[in-house]
């Protein structure tokens, strides 16, 4: 069982550690020790309060290809996302990006005016179609608009460029003209593909970008994902709740809960077979067609506990119906127990849980 060591934290720079890790030419993001903390404010005379939204996240994505982040609402996904785009500004740890110049960036130190020029690189797909597209805008200016922000002038190439992506999306240019009230939301969700990709991105986040469509639409916009993928060597942090979603899309997958990563895993290998009892329950929460393969599973009891007061030792322990002494008392380690599958959990290697077809 080999332990999964972290990079320590670097003050040096503006412009990422002046002894920056060596990547493998594959990775193109790799996180290490991210947290995120929220300060709560308190009544007067009553101790402070802290949100442990990001508690100690790493993982690497590799170019190409696609990591899904899911876990229960309020596992801190969401925070994760934000962190690595730099959105909000992380609390401690590292974010390296490599550029497409072959620069590695630690994200994490970099000035809001040293970002700019690399927010071509990662764009976000925001969750919600109706409310991420401006209504007085029209889809031409919806689209153009990351185009003019980065410096294009030239009217012409802009023109062309916007119908082009609403063709590499599915939609006709002649409907460049309209207003975001005249789409549907799986319409609306492909305007914000095609904004999102504008700039030739190296890395997209999607955050639930299929969770507020239609099942039917979800699977024209996954399939629309997958096709840019391979077009264009995209790189995707998708972030959902929707295992079927992630079986669907994912080369990787890692599991959240209370702002930490439980289990990281091949797709496939962790479809299999669950190395975290967390994860098995959110597998058993897949819906099933065939009730022969209804198995019966445990359930976690009760809710999850809050981020600003997590329990003692392993955080799901309260909730896990294989916890035993130890695991009420330390935290466990983040450990590396079979090739390129890691995890947070005392039992392990001691726990034989059932995947999706067992």
């Amino acid at each position: 069982m080999n332990e999964h060591h972290t990079p320590a934290l670097s003050e040096s720079g503006t412009g990422g550690d002046s002894n920056p890790p060596s990547l493998p030419e594959n990775v193109l993001l790799r996180v290490r020790s991210l947290k995120k903390y929220f300060p709560v404010a308190q009544r007067r005379g009553e101790p402070g309060v802290t949100v442990r939204a990001v508690d100690d996240v790493s993982f690497d994505v590799k170019e190409g290809k696609t990591l899904s982040l899911v876990g229960e609402s309020g596992c801190g996904k969401t925070t994760t996302a934000r962190c690595i785009i730099r959105a909000i500004q992380p609390t401690a740890g590292d974010i390296y990006f490599r550029t497409e110049a072959n620069e590695l960036l630690n994200l994490s130190k970099l000035k809001r005016n040293e970002l700019r020029p690399i927010r071509r690189e990662m764009q976000l797909i925001f969750q919600d179609p109706y409310s991420s597209l401006n209504p007085r805008m029209s889809v031409h200016d919806i689209i153009a608009e990351p185009l003019v922000i980065q410096g294009s002038k030239d009217r012409a190439a802009i023109n062309e460029r916007v119908c082009r992506l609403l063709e590499l999306v599915g939609l006709s240019p002649k409907h460049r003209t309209r207003f975001p009230n005249a789409f549907s939301g799986g319409q609306r969700q492909r305007i914000g593909i095609a904004r999102a990709i504008a700039l030739n991105p190296r890395l997209l986040i999607a955050d639930e970008a299929v969770s507020a469509l239609d099942v039917s639409v979800q699977a024209q916009i996954i399939n629309l994902l997958l096709k840019l993928q391979k077009d264009f060597n995209l790189t995707y942090i998708f972030v959902t709740h929707d295992l079927s979603v992630v079986r669907h899309i994912s080369h990787q997958v890692a599991v959240m809960y209370i702002g930490q990563i439980v289990e990281l895993s091949d797709c496939a290998e962790l479809f299999r077979q669950p190395l975290h009892p967390y994860t098995g329950v959110l597998l058993a929460s897949v819906p099933k067609l065939d009730p022969a393969s209804r198995g019966s599973r445990t359930v976690p009891q009760g809710e999850a506990p809050s981020p600003r007061n997590p329990p003692s030792g392993c955080y799901f322990h309260p909730r896990c119906a294989y916890a035993e002494d130890r695991c009420r008392t330390t935290a466990p380690s983040w450990v590396e127990v079979q090739p390129r599958r890691f995890v947070r959990c005392h039992r392990a290697k001691e726990l034989d849980l059932p995947g999706v077809g067992r």
